[in-house]
C-alpha cells in the first residue's frame, strides 16, 4: 500500500520520522521545512478535520438505538469538539477568522468524509477510529514545524479521544456474528488510501527528488504501522 501510494502521489524532500504522541520535547525530529504547509493552512485543515469527526459521530449517535452505545459516542464526540473549539481559539488568538481558514477545505474534506462513511453503522465507526487516529498522528508530526503555535496544537491533538468504546462497539459487533470481521477488516484496508491521500494534500505540491523517496516514506510507514496496531487492537487484520 505504501509503495502504490508514493507511486501515485509523490511529496517533496524532508527527513521524516513520527514523534510519539507527548513528546513535546525541543529535540526536533521531523524536518518538515521543505514539505509544511503556510501555518494558516495548518491549523484550518486541523480544525475543520475535527469539526468533521464530531459531525460523523453525531450522525451515528443519531442512528444507534442502544442507549450505553450513545452515551459512549457522545464522549467521542464531545473530544473531537473540544479539540476542534480549542484550535479555534488558537486561530482567533493569531487574529484569524476560523471560518475564513476553514473554508477552502471543506469541499475536500467533506468529501474525503463521504467516501469513509460505510453503507453500516458499524463501518463508520471504524472510519472514525482509524482516518482520525491516523490524521491525528500525522497532524502531530507536522506540528512540530511551527514552533509555540505547533506545541500547542500538538498538546491539543494529544489528549484524549475517547474513541476506546468504539474499539469495544466494534469488538462486540465482531463477537456476535463471526461474517463482520471479515467485512469490517476489508473496510480498514480500504480506508487507509484515502486517509494517506488526504495526509499528502497538506504538505505542499512539490515535486518529489525520486533520490528523496527513501527520506519521506517512513513518516506513512510509521502511520501504517499505527494503523496496523489499531486494528489489531480490534482483532482485525490490516
Amino acid at each position: 500500500m505504501v509503495n502504490w501510494f508514493w507511486q501515485r502521489r509523490r511529496p517533496s524532500g524532508g527527513v521524516l520520522a513520527l514523534r510519539s504522541r507527548g513528546d513535546l520535547g525541543d529535540t526536533t525530529r521531523v524536518d518538515f521545512e521543505e514539505l509544511a504547509p503556510d501555518i494558516n493552512t495548518f491549523l484550518g485543515q486541523a480544525a475543520y478535520l475535527q469539526l468533521g469527526f464530531f459531525e460523523t459521530l453525531s450522525e451515528l449517535i443519531a442512528l444507534t438505538p442502544e442507549l450505553a452505545q450513545k452515551e459512549s459516542l457522545s464522549k467521542a464526540a464531545g473530544a473531537a469538539l473540544r479539540k476542534h473549539e480549542e484550535l479555534v481559539g488558537v486561530i482567533r488568538e493569531r487574529g484569524d477568522d476560523p471560518t475564513t481558514l476553514m473554508l477552502p477545505f471543506r469541499e475536500p474534506l467533506d468529501a474525503f468524509r463521504r467516501a469513509t462513511h460505510g453503507v453500516r453503522p458499524q463501518e463508520t465507526m471504524l472510519s472514525v477510529h482509524i482516518t482520525a487516529g491516523m490524521l491525528d498522528d500525522f497532524y502531530l508530526t507536522l506540528a512540530s514545524s511551527y514552533g509555540d503555535t505547533g506545541r500547542r496544537v500538538a498538546r491539543i491533538l494529544g489528549t484524549d479521544d475517547d474513541r476506546q468504546a468504539i474499539v469495544e462497539i466494534i469488538a462486540e459487533t465482531i463477537a456476535s456474528d463471526i461474517e463482520w470481521k471479515s467485512l469490517l477488516a476489508m473496510w480498514g484496508r480500504r480506508l487507509v488510501g484515502d486517509t494517506l491521500l488526504i495526509a499528502r494534500a497538506a504538505l505542499r505540491p512539490t515535486e518529489l527528488r525520486l533520490a528523496d523517496e527513501e527520506k519521506v516514506e517512513p513518516v506513512f510507514t510509521e502511520l501504517m504501522a499505527a494503523h496496523s496496531r489499531r486494528m489489531d487492537a480490534m482483532g482485525l487484520a490490516a
